[in-house]
């Protein structure tokens, strides 16, 4: 099962691998460029398809936690300042993902899309400290009768397009699809003070089955 925003651009690859293996085939005389180039093309074809995979995740819709809104390995879990929306102290949480990693963004909590806005900027590496403040980046709001929490999805060196679905005043589901981030990327998370963390630094998580957090 692929993700939409991949439609295009997997339908492009597999024109493009077909193409150039008949023209190769056509072309070329020795067959072992023949085969170097499928070797090389299939290998190409092939990371398109998992980059773009959108595996069926099981959220236990719980009201008390806070899950993963992507795959990756969590790089930072500390406190600091917030000052975008909520301009206080808040508990962050960043997940790194590499390429290989399933790129779906989904909503870490129930509740009701309270802020939701689109900043563009550069494209540092995902982990540098400026990352989160200076790429290219969107901001979500999403709060309930227990919690409010912001995410940010943030664009690496290597992605360059950011989509988000969340749109202000939305009722949305826990471990829905909220986005996608293309290429490389990560996730902050910003909780309040007190939450009970649970995860820890260099764990891998899984996107809307992982809990990151107690509340």
């Amino acid at each position: 099962m692929f993700h939409k925003e991949g439609y295009k651009i997997i339908s492009v690859a597999i024109v493009l691998f077909l193409g150039i293996n008949v023209a190769s085939y056509v072309a070329i005389q020795l067959q072992e460029w023949i085969i170097s180039i499928f070797v090389v093309t299939l290998a190409f074809l092939i990371l398109i398809l998992q980059f773009f995979r959108n595996p069926k995740r099981k959220t236990q819709i719980d009201e008390h936690t806070v899950v993963a809104p992507v795959d990756g390995k969590v790089v930072v879990i500390e406190e600091v300042f917030e000052k975008e929306y909520f301009k206080e102290n808040r508990l962050q949480v960043s997940i790194f993902m590499s390429p290989i990693n399933v790129h779906v963004t989904r909503y870490p909590i129930n509740g009701e899309v309270a802020f939701s806005k689109y900043h563009p900027g550069k494209y540092l590496v995902a982990w540098h400290p400026k990352a989160s403040e200076e790429n290219e980046r969107t901001t979500v709001v999403v709060k309930n009768n227990i919690i409010e929490i912001l995410y940010r999805q943030i664009a690496g060196a290597l992605a360059k397009r950011i989509v988000n679905y969340a749109k202000e005043g939305e009722k949305v589901i826990q471990g829905s699809d909220s986005g996608f981030i293309k290429f490389g990327s990560r996730v902050d998370v910003f909780l309040p003070i007190g939450t009970k963390i649970n995860v820890s630094l260099d764990q891998k998580v899984r996107g809307g089955e992982s809990i990151i957090a107690h509340v």
